[in-house]
């Protein structure tokens, strides 16, 4: 189990219930799923990251977390990892194998400090890893460093959303004549490479997102034919890109056409 909450909050105070809540910034806040068993660590925690700015959702355990999580779509989780229920690590696995939550940025907040424990939470696919006792200015800093490194990620994954989709569609129908597509029917044209020198797992909404990626769609559109938000596409394009090793949305649909993974 995890440290008492005394050692494990650190110098973070514990909130009177009376004290009015800071101004909300002008932008919207980043949404934190707080994971921990200790109500004094969560009360304590929770109190310090909204005095930062940050909206914080908590859970007692795995099981809430796992809830919560499906329900809020966080944009960073901070879970403990000895948790009754459902632990820290079984939280994480549901997080990763879901295709909506997958890319979300998880820390680990534990009092397992241990290098063998800390390389066993990265191998799990945690983030980050922070040991109990904690200071609390440093996890502030450590969950604004995962945000930012997110939003790197999905600024790159942005910066052909604004693209000229007829420029784009021009292109896109330049890729498949030089290449047979003939659109897709599997007759007329030379016949596209079969899928020989790749293996990819994608996940049905990463294909889904693939195979109007490759019809032209950008990313608006892409979230209103999927009835999701913009930001998640944003995320499914850039695992996409990673996937593939590709860099722009017009090598990702040549690399989807020339390997049959498209219509």
């Amino acid at each position: 189990m995890s440290q008492e909450p005394s050692a494990a909050a650190g110098p973070i105070s514990e909130p009177s219930g009376t004290e009015e809540p800071l101004e909300a910034p002008a932008s919207t806040p980043v949404r934190l799923l707080l994971v921990d068993d200790e109500p004094g660590l969560r009360t304590a925690v929770k109190a310090y990251l909204e005095d930062e700015g940050f909206a914080v959702t908590t859970a007692n355990d795995g099981e809430e977390g796992w809830t919560a999580a499906q329900a809020q779509m966080p944009d960073v989780v901070i879970t403990d990892v000895m948790m009754p229920r459902c632990d820290g690590y079984g939280l994480l696995k549901r997080l990763r194998a879901d295709e909506r939550l997958g890319g979300t940025p998880v820390i680990f907040l534990t009092a397992k400090g241990m290098t063998a424990d800390r390389i066993a939470g990265f191998q799990a696919g945690a983030d980050d890893y922070i040991p109990k006792p904690f200071d609390p200015d440093e996890l502030v800093a450590r969950v604004r460093n995962v945000v930012r490194r997110q939003e790197r990620l999905l600024a790159e994954a942005a910066r052909f959303a604004d693209a000229d989709i007829g420029a784009m569609a021009r292109q896109i129908t330049e890729i498949r004549s030089m290449l047979g597509g003939g659109g897709g029917s599997g007759s007329g044209g030379s016949a596209r490479k079969p899928v020989t020198d790749v293996k990819l797992d994608f996940t049905p909404r990463e294909a889904s997102v693939l195979q109007l990626v490759a019809e032209g769609m950008m990313n608006k559109e892409i979230a209103r034919r999927l009835e999701t938000s913009i930001r998640n596409v944003e995320k499914y394009v850039s695992r996409l890109f990673i996937k593939t090793g590709t860099a722009s949305r017009t090598e990702l649909v040549r690399f989807a056409l020339e390997h049959g993974l498209v219509d």
